[in-house]
């Protein structure tokens, strides 16, 4: 992605003076301060990817692997903990840590910690593939997490591979059973919707459900800069779906305030519930709750924005400064990511910044 320059005037590094040592912790302001963009949308729910890097060769987003770049390094510990409480300041209340695959950094249990210590942050979540699920759990409950998303594609453990390149479909359902044992309550398992991989698997994942208390979130596939035939081939309709579970006795939930975008279901006769995130349903982004931080420091309005702002430069400096460029650059967000009209934004792939 060609670097962009923000499109309003910010004052250079060198003229902002440094932060006084008594703003290491910046205390969260009202509720009513909470960022809002033009289209009256409120943002407390953020995204914040620490790497970009992804050992995973998902078909539909990294088939060839990844690929190394000269990008900068990732977000430092304490780069982290100054846009957390950055963030927190402007009424963000939950964090979720993406990737690529987070737990691919080593320091990912300081990462947890670090948030959940954050005045003003009360969900501290983490997106993974799983591969490390079932041996780093228990430091990551430790450490503070509170809420688990974990990608599997299909229980079929062929398919799963299939779409994967990893035989690890056993492994990463052990690793969610560990997580359920030590306590947590709020598992997510998310599968894209894949018209030959798993789209004929559904009745698979909903006999799963009927004893296990997860929310299984049923993904629609969208089309990056460089999947249009992968996305024409298997993109399955999310409304579909809905249609079906409608009519099997499925009844739609309450969406929580800091929810993301799924619409989520219930069945008194399962354990487990669904999810399902249409981005090219109407009036998707009328929902919109969540910014995005890449792994490098840009402020991503949406994940199909055609630019990311630079961040990183300002986060040695005073907070005050920090957060009247966020709230300028949030008058930029458009209506819609206009997905739905074929524009992928500069997206080539999820694991950019995180999905």
């Amino acid at each position: 992605m060609t670097p962009q320059q923000p499109l309003i005037p910010l004052r250079p590094v060198a003229d902002i003076p440094p932060a006084p040592a008594s703003a290491t912790g910046i205390v969260p302001q009202s509720s009513d301060t909470t960022l809002q963009d033009t289209h009256g949308r409120r943002f407390s729910y953020l995204r914040l990817s620490v790497t970009d890097v992804c050992n995973f060769r998902c078909n539909y987003c990294l088939p060839d692997g990844y690929q190394c770049s000269d990008t900068p390094a990732p977000l430092s510990l304490d780069e982290i903990a100054t846009l957390a409480q950055t963030f927190a300041a402007l009424g963000t209340r939950k964090i979720r840590i993406t990737g690529g695959e987070p737990s691919l950094r080593k320091d990912l249990p300081e990462i947890i910690r670090i948030l959940k210590n954050t005045a003003g942050i009360e969900q501290v979540a983490l997106t993974t593939n799983g591969y490390r699920l079932s041996k780093q759990i228990d430091d990551w409950v430790a450490a503070g997490l509170d809420q688990l998303n974990v990608s599997i594609d299909s229980l079929d453990p062929q398919q799963f591979q299939a779409i994967t390149g990893h035989d690890k479909l056993q492994e990463i359902l052990n690793g969610i059973e560990r997580a359920r044992a030590l306590g947590l309550t709020r598992i997510k398992v998310n599968a894209v919707l894949l018209k030959t991989f798993n789209e004929s698997g559904l009745g698979q994942f909903l006999n799963w459900l009927k004893a296990t208390p997860v929310t299984l979130r049923f993904i629609e596939l969208m089309q990056t800069g460089d999947n249009a035939g992968f996305f024409a081939a298997q993109h399955v309709r999310g409304e579909d779906i809905k249609q079906q579970l409608l009519q099997d006795g499925w009844q739609p939930k309450l969406r929580g305030s800091h929810d993301g975008p799924a619409q989520e279901f219930y069945h008194p006769d399962f354990s487990g519930q669904i999810g399902l995130i249409m981005p090219y349903s109407q009036d998707f982004c009328k929902s919109c709750n969540r910014l995005r931080i890449s792994a490098q420091g840009k402020l991503h309005l949406c994940l199909f924005g055609e630019e990311g702002y630079e961040l990183r430069p300002l986060l040695h400096h005073a907070s005050a400064d920090i957060q009247q460029h966020i709230r300028t650059l949030l008058g930029q967000k458009k209506e819609s990511h206009y997905l739905q009209a074929g524009r992928t934004g500069a997206i080539s792939h999820f694991a950019m910044i995180g999905g």
